[in-house]
């Protein structure tokens, strides 16, 4: 880093780094406020899915049924039996 001579220089410098700033702050808003695509994981979709998933799996029913009656794939009710095992072994 430059060695800052006089006032005048750092103020210069200060101002700026002040701009700079003013850029990257609105960089990082933008990135903030963005929507992320893709499967979002334990959205209020994806957990009233996976809480008929549970019935439906607990009273018997199977993979097949359960895809058809929530219109949704069976490798997606595969998922939310992983994850209902992994959940069931953390209880245990």
């Amino acid at each position: 880093m430059d060695k800052v001579i006089n006032i005048e220089e750092a103020l210069k410098r200060i101002e700026e780094l002040e701009k700079e700033n003013a850029k990257l702050r609105e960089e990082l808003e933008y990135y903030r406020n963005r929507k992320l695509s893709g499967r979002q994981k334990h959205n209020a979709k994806w957990m009233a899915i996976y809480n008929d998933f549970v019935v439906g799996y607990e009273s018997g029913m199977t993979m097949v049924e359960i895809a058809k009656r929530n219109n949704v794939s069976e490798r997606t009710i595969y998922r939310y039996k992983a994850y209902y095992d992994k959940m069931k072994e953390k209880e245990e």
